[in-house]
């Protein structure tokens, strides 16, 4: 009987290391699909993602050559996969291809693949040699198959694809089993699951800068990088690697919550006021302060910010140009009602009783232009002594951001001032930071 207790307990205790080896994770796949089917490529030779749609023709080549792309002033080859595999082609409604960038030893390649999904760890163990039924390419180019949470990955040799030696890629890369039909990826060292893990961090980011571009139209840019691997950081400590991609609005809506400035849509209270006080000159170059607020909203910003100014400079003569894309906003802006319990002490010299409850006085309100505007458009104003832009230009593309930017420089005079969101920078040697703990501005050194 204790013999069969005995043998019992080993089983049992081989069950668990089994399953403690599967569960560890030392290796880690990129994956995508092609033509219905899950693939994976090896983290370590995944330089990024990206998409394009422009490549330039090379006479010549080999039909899977889709051309040739400006990858951040690198030339490199861009191949299709779907051509390479000769898969039905499939055709882009939007003309945008899902590339994954390669690095092959010193080489860098572009490859055009269906979707790309996410990062996926596993143990090196529970990777199978493949077999032709797993996938509709030769079997050459398979390190082997791979089974995880109920989805089965084809792994992908793309050293051998893109024509390693097999010398080499057995110094690179591992071991190559006997037939030399598939490659079994040696047991990676401390040093090389770092390295992993570090390439997985970074792959990572790039689906969620892909994630908030698509699902909120948040672009990461110079002007927001700072604050995105800031919050990665503690987005990655309160999730697991299954949970730390976008996967809906609610997700992208999560990861922007601590992105936002202090008092949003609402009055600043006093606290606030008094930050944004504090940063102002003495004087400005002229007594006729000019200001363009852009996507003033409902104009809660705007009557804060025009009574700190009148508080600051009680004699200028101060004019708002107070911009905004939601017409129904902006139409309701100028004859905004409140409760005197809902303003702020610095507000309140500045209003009024009526009979439907609080406003502000006339000279507030004679001094802000609420106008609908895309500011994406021209806008005719004057040299402007201060531009209040919180929270909006992240909101753009790259090149619409680089656009308003350089129109900043252009409007704004010598010693402007710009006030960003919080999580905000302005690049560039032209600005000078006055920015503190709660607020992101910027002076111009024209």
């Amino acid at each position: 009987m204790s013999a069969i207790v005995k043998d019992l307990a080993q089983v049992n205790a081989d069950l668990q290391e089994q399953k403690e080896r599967v569960e560890a994770v030392d290796f880690k796949i990129i994956t995508f699909s092609l033509a219905g089917k899950d693939y994976g490529v090896d983290i370590m030779n995944v330089k990024e993602i990206a998409k394009a749609d422009k490549f330039t023709f090379v006479p010549n080549a080999a039909s899977f050559v889709r051309g040739v792309y400006n990858l951040r002033g690198d030339i490199i080859p861009i191949i299709d996969l779907r051509t390479f595999f000769h898969l039905p082609l499939e055709k882009k409604a939007d003309g945008q291809e899902n590339m994954l960038i390669l690095r092959i030893n010193e080489q860098v390649y572009g490859t055009i693949v269906d979707k790309i999904d996410k990062v996926v760890g596993i143990n090196h163990e529970s990777i199978q040699p493949p077999h032709p039924i797993f996938g509709d390419i030769n079997i050459k180019y398979i390190s082997g198959v791979v089974e995880k949470h109920g989805d089965l990955y084809i792994i992908l040799d793309v050293v051998r694809i893109f024509g390693i030696s097999e010398e080499n890629k057995g110094k690179d890369r591992g071991t190559i089993s006997d037939s030399g039909d598939y490659f079994v990826p040696a047991k990676p060292s401390a040093e090389v699951i770092q390295e992993q893990q570090a390439a997985a961090a970074d792959t990572t980011l790039d689906f969620i800068k892909e994630g908030l571009s698509a699902l909120r139209r948040f672009s990461v840019t110079r002007l927001n990088d700072s604050w995105l691997h800031r919050r990665f950081i503690e987005w990655s400590k309160s999730r697991t690697n299954a949970d730390l991609q976008l996967k809906s609005t609610a997700d992208a809506d999560d990861f922007l919550s601590t992105f936002n400035s202090p008092c949003s849509d609402m009055f600043w209270d006093d606290e606030y006021a008094a930050a944004i006080k504090a940063i102002f000159p003495k004087q400005f170059s002229s007594t006729n302060i000019q200001v363009w607020n852009m996507g003033c909203g409902k104009g809660y910003e705007t009557y804060s910010f025009a009574c700190i100014l009148k508080s600051r400079y009680p004699d200028a003569n101060i004019k708002i140009w107070a911009n905004d894309s939601d017409i129904m906003a902006i139409s309701q802006a100028p004859n905004i009602v409140f409760d005197q319990d809902d303003i702020p002490e610095y507000c309140r010299p500045f209003i009024v009783k009526g009979k439907n409850g609080y406003s502000f006085n006339q000279a507030i309100k004679d001094s802000i232009v609420f106008e609908y505007h895309d500011v994406l458009n021209d806008s005719p104003l004057p040299d402007l002594d201060i531009i209040l832009a919180r929270d909006i230009l992240s909101f753009f593309s790259e090149q619409d951001q680089n656009r308003m930017l350089a129109g900043f420089s252009e409007q704004l005079k010598n010693r402007g001032l710009v006030i960003m969101g919080k999580n905000e920078e302005l690049p560039g040697d032209e600005w000078i930071s006055l920015s503190t703990d709660t607020i992101s501005a910027f002076t111009h050194n024209a």
